[in-house]
């Protein structure tokens, strides 16, 4: 029979899939649909790329990959560096030689290709040879940067690994917990070479089951992983994961209302003020049936400026200022996010990261922000300036909001909306004079956010979109790789964060708030300041 063709863009059809979809493990009667509390659902609207963790650049695939796959070390909700395969790790004096002793009761998920019972035991080599592919040229995974600045790892018996570093790096052991260092089979990911990303083979709490791109994504629980709880019971306490794919998140909330999934990740404007009052609180209607938790975000969202623009606008400091100064960042949090996140007054460097400091950055000063415009006008020629600020579809609301704004100290702002993908390429190749952009932190060092201010790490080859070059930043920059005491690495940030602001090459907006909904019935969630979903402590009543 041929099968139908289906239109995922008719919403009807989408959601029959959906409920399809929600319906998997409760289509054979009673008996089943009782075995919902083993059954964790959540939509990813943003879609899934890979299941491959050397590919997992974006927070959705991190998400999943952070059930499927472990590596040396891990982070608790408080951010802690914990042991994970390695049980435990020393540091040499000089801070250039890492040893990790490794568990020997850590398991690859069952695979036909690993042997008589079908899975072995992780050892050493196995970290070497997932290095050495996450570092190859011919792979050309995103991960691979978190390896620059290692000179050489092997494994020197099957429980002990080994890291040489080329120069100090305090924040090294963090980068570690990233998924891109995740431990993956040799034998498995060479047989299915680019198809690993459909085919995973971890040691995580779940293990893949099955993927309909687009439709649904299911994972089992993994009942030979090693991690277990204070009174000795096996992780995770839940028998599967499953993951929809409905693009829009109006719809995501009704399932959410409904009960039909468990779980509701960030704030939407399109149901924000059903869910919300304006000053942030769980609206009376959802208190019975749902609950919130709140916290910090190491996100810094933010508007950047090409530097290399040949606009007038864009190159002179007195506009890049104006706009720091000319809206009001605490009215633009009540009235567009209900309160969720803070302003951002305090330079890039986000609240909770050694560096932040709140003396640096731009307070709403509408005045300021007209008479720099003016001084433009005088020192340029330019009697009517303007710019074009080019966002997704998604901040739309807060680009039209400073819009307005800036409106009142005569700069026109003009808004080009973009795919986020299209956004992302032009702003990686100098295509976009003014851009929304935001920046998660990988690792828990402010170093990973000034990093895209170094003149070394020029876009398109690094993440220097704005292409600001200071030979003071630079050197600072520099130096901060070779301080170990913290306080002192502190003030270095700190200094460096305010070389970027007084140069005004960029316009921070606010530092997020991780917010998270879940359905009464839900547990052992969490929260962290990085949002790594990490299911392996959840219940269901």
């Amino acid at each position: 029979m041929k099968p139908t063709k289906i239109n995922l863009n008719n919403s009807v059809a989408y959601l029959l899939l959906t409920y399809l979809s929600l319906m998997f493990f409760s289509c054979t009667g009673g008996k089943q649909a009782n075995k919902d509390h083993l059954v964790f659902r959540y939509n990813e609207h943003a879609n899934i790329n890979t299941l491959d963790p050397a590919f997992s650049r974006t927070l959705q695939d991190t998400w999943v990959c952070n059930q499927l796959f472990n590596g040396l070390v891990q982070l608790d909700n408080n951010l802690n560096i914990l042991p994970s395969i390695a049980k435990n790790w020393t540091i040499s004096e000089d801070g250039l030689t890492y040893m990790f002793s490794l568990r020997n009761d850590v398991y690859f998920h069952k695979h036909e290709l690993l042997g008589k019972d079908s899975t072995r035991t992780v050892v050493a080599q196995d970290f070497e040879y997932s290095f050495n592919r996450l570092k190859d040229e011919k792979l050309a995974a995103p991960g691979k940067w978190v390896l620059k600045k290692v000179d050489g790892f092997s494994a020197v018996n099957d429980t002990l690994f080994q890291i040489k570093l080329k120069q100090p790096f305090p924040a090294f052991i963090g980068l570690l917990s990233m998924k891109y260092c995740s431990v993956i089979p040799k034998e498995v990911a060479e047989h299915y070479g680019s198809e690993f990303r459909a085919h995973p083979i971890g040691t995580g709490p779940f293990q893949f089951k099955r993927w309909e791109e687009n439709i649904k994504l299911v994972f089992r629980k993994n009942h030979r992983y090693f991690e277990k709880d204070s009174t000795g019971a096996t992780l995770p306490y839940l028998e599967a994961v499953s993951i929809t794919f409905l693009p829009d998140k109006q719809s995501e909330f009704l399932q959410f209302a409904q009960g039909n999934i468990d779980f509701l990740n960030s704030l939407d404007a399109s149901y924000k003020d059903e869910l919300l009052t304006a000053d942030g609180q769980l609206r009376e209607t959802y208190k019975e049936t749902v609950d919130m938790i709140q916290g910090p975000y190491l996100n810094s969202e933010y508007l950047g400026f090409y530097l290399d623009s040949k606009t007038p606008e864009i190159q002179s400091k007195l506009i890049r200022k104006a706009i720091n100064y000319g809206f009001d960042r605490k009215k633009m949090m009540v009235y567009l996010r209900n309160d969720i996140g803070n302003p951002a007054n305090g330079g890039f460097i986000p609240i909770g990261l050694a560096g932040h400091d709140t003396s640096i950055g731009f307070t709403y000063q509408p005045q300021k922000a007209k008479q720099l415009v003016e001084q433009f006008k005088k020192e340029s020629g330019i009697h009517k300036p303007e710019i074009t600020l080019t966002t997704t579809s998604n901040y739309l609301s807060f680009c039209e909001f400073i819009q307005r704004e800036l409106e009142k100290t005569g700069l026109t702002i003009n808004i080009d909306v973009m795919p986020e993908a299209s956004l992302r390429a032009a702003r990686s190749n100098g295509k976009v004079d003014m851009f929304r952009s935001s920046w998660i932190a990988d690792y828990l060092d402010a170093e990973n956010y000034l990093s895209i201010f170094y003149s070394k790490n020029f876009a398109p080859g690094g993440s220097n979109y704005f292409h600001f070059k200071d030979s003071l930043f630079d050197h600072l920059y520099n130096k901060a790789f070779t301080v170990t005491n913290i306080e002192e690495r502190k003030h270095l940030y700190t200094a460096m964060d305010s070389i970027a602001m007084e140069q005004a090459i960029m316009v921070p907006l606010y530092y997020d708030e991780v917010v998270r909904f879940t359905r009464k019935n839900v547990s052992g969630l969490g929260i962290n300041p990085i949002n790594l979903l990490d299911l392996r402590w959840v219940k269901k009543d």
